[in-house]
């Protein structure tokens, strides 16, 4: 089992940056793919980043040029370096660790732009 949490978001004023994190624990061998995902209020889940290598990367293109993915040699840490944000990126922001045939989502983290 693969247990994940998000941490770093919060209220940052239009313009602003936040990176957040994303830790992964227990059985943690052969994940493959790490994604950030968000959800604001009466939309649907949406994919913003996704890494499976460092030249395999996707990025929304809502994001991209502002956001960037990465994550640890280990692959137990992934992070989204969120730059120059805007309203709309109001959302939860959750993380997914993926093993071959097996999500694994965090609770998410709210992530407010607000001025």
């Amino acid at each position: 089992q693969v247990q994940v949490v998000e941490s770093g978001g919060g209220l940052v004023q239009p313009g602003g940056s936040l990176r957040l994190s994303c830790a992964a624990s227990g059985t943690i061998s052969n994940i493959y793919r790490m994604a950030w995902y968000r959800q604001a209020p009466g939309k649907e889940r949406e994919l913003v980043a996704r890494i499976v290598s460092e030249d395999n990367i996707y990025y929304a293109d809502s994001v991209k040029g502002r956001f960037i993915i990465s994550r640890d040699n280990k692959k137990t840490m992934a992070y989204l370096q969120m730059n120059n944000l805007v309203v709309e990126d109001t959302a939860v922001y959750y993380c997914r660790f993926d093993r071959p045939g097996t999500p694994y989502w965090g609770p998410g983290t709210q992530v407010t732009v607000s001025s």
